[in-house]
């Protein structure tokens, strides 16, 4: 069951890629960006109270700071969606386990005193060189098409998500339960995107358009708490390892909405290095299990 959680969470996510890509025909990042935090407080603080769950939190500086990263993060990846393929998009931010094993391969390099064995690193950093080798077979298409900008804040997306995730990773650590960091990510969001409204102006109004908007913030609630609930069943290590895997089906979803719904011509080129980025990216998860077996999930 804890599988089709996560399937239901992938598709989700992807669904919101979707609504982003066609609400920023109309509204530019910032509103984008306020919206999904908006409505997600609004769901968030909704579901705590169901839940029971208080809001209070003794550690108001780490929320601070994770929501900081966060939006950063998810502007950044707002913008590329806007302005590449879906498929392309995602995959760059589902880049994140990969910058997140290249961080453990580089502590332990640096970290490790003299004369102390390290583990052997080869096979990970092979997964890390190849999903790099993947990223630049699929902006290859964005780079002749003069989108190399995008490509590159894309994946700049994706070492933000990493950062992010590191940050939740020492939040859960305090014992915080999941509903508090992401309401606490919500409320941060909100400010940010109405601070950068105040900047950039606000666009003109219509219903019809407006209604991508609300679908943001709630299928990106949705789908963090099926993610929540995936990895709140897993029992053993094994189970743990699979439900990490089976988030990459977020690509497979955004590649098919990339053909049906926007008629992506992406080429050859780059549907092999979006397939290479997912095989390193779940090799490098398996082998960084191994290295971390208790490091909990991560947010996208």
């Amino acid at each position: 069951m804890q599988a089709v959680w996560m399937l239901l969470s992938s598709f989700l996510l992807a669904s919101m890629g979707v609504c982003v890509k066609f609400a920023s025909a109309h509204f530019h990042s910032a509103e984008l960006v306020f919206y999904r935090g908006a409505v997600g407080l609004v769901f968030m603080a909704a579901y705590a109270r169901l839940s029971g769950t208080s809001l209070r939190t003794r550690y108001p500086a780490m929320h601070a700071w994770r929501s900081i990263i966060g939006v950063v993060s998810l502007s950044a990846w707002f913008y590329a969606i806007a302005h590449l393929p879906l498929a392309t998009a995602v995959t760059l931010n589902y880049m994140s386990g990969v910058w997140i094993a290249a961080f453990l391969v580089g502590g332990a390099l640096m970290l490790g005193k003299p004369g102390q064995q390290i583990p052997n690193q080869g096979p990970l950093v092979l997964a890390i060189l190849a999903s790099f080798a993947g990223v630049v077979m699929l902006l290859r298409p964005a780079i002749a098409q003069n989108q190399s900008l995008a490509g590159l804040i894309g994946l700049l997306s994706g070492l933000g998500a990493a950062f992010a995730y590191m940050q939740v990773m020492a939040i859960g650590r305090m014992g915080e339960p999941e509903i508090r960091t992401v309401f606490f990510f919500a409320a941060g969001t909100t400010v940010a995107g109405a601070l950068g409204m105040l900047v950039t102006g606000a666009s003109d109004w219509n219903w019809q358009h407006a209604l991508w908007l609300p679908p943001i913030g709630i299928l990106a609630s949705l789908g963090q708490l099926c993610m929540t609930k995936a990895y709140s069943m897993s029992t053993h290590h094994g189970g743990t390892l699979m439900v990490a895997n089976l988030q990459y089906a977020g690509i497979v979803f955004a590649a098919l909405y990339s053909l049906i719904l926007f008629g992506d011509n992406i080429p050859l080129t780059g549907w092999a290095g979006m397939a290479l980025i997912v095989t390193s990216a779940v090799s490098a998860t398996v082998l960084r299990a191994r290295a971390a077996p208790n490091a909990p999930a991560e947010e996208h």
